[in-house]
């Protein structure tokens, strides 16, 4: 897994329905996504259509977990005073051509660029809650 953050730090998502199988996967150190079985399109984030054919017939897959920066920003003034500040948000081009917005961490603002290679690295905030972030390849 990864470092325990303490979870009254920042505000943590409330899995509903249609997202508990993500979140359950992300406490299995898993990244599931939905895949349509009708054209094999990947729905991110959690949808009850698929988000290229509108079909009905999504399916919860596992994802390789590994994918480059697609973008990024560097937020130097946090929305809140629970975030440390600097911080990067990422938008992630995952190997199976979806994409995801996450955090990056252990790698230094300056140092992200478009097409940088990330992979998955889960954190554990509370025992229900872990949340997906992102960190370098060769950070491993």
């Amino acid at each position: 897994m990864s470092e325990a953050v303490d979870p009254n730090m920042i505000p943590l998502p409330h899995p509903t329905a249609l997202s508990k199988p993500h979140w359950d996967g992300c406490r299995e150190g898993k990244l599931l996504v939905q895949q349509c079985q009708d054209c094999e399109g990947y729905t991110f984030i959690p949808q009850v259509r698929c988000s290229h054919c509108q079909s009905d017939k999504l399916v919860w897959v596992q994802s390789t977990g590994r994918g480059i920066v697609y973008s990024y920003s560097i937020v130097h003034r946090a929305p809140r005073p629970e975030f440390d500040a600097p911080y990067v948000v990422i938008i992630v081009a995952m190997e199976e051509g979806w994409h995801m917005l996450s955090n990056l961490r252990g790698c230094a603002p300056d140092a992200v660029s478009v097409d940088m290679p990330v992979k998955v690295q889960f954190t554990e905030m509370t025992s229900d809650i872990t949340l997906p972030c992102f960190v370098r390849v060769d950070a491993e």
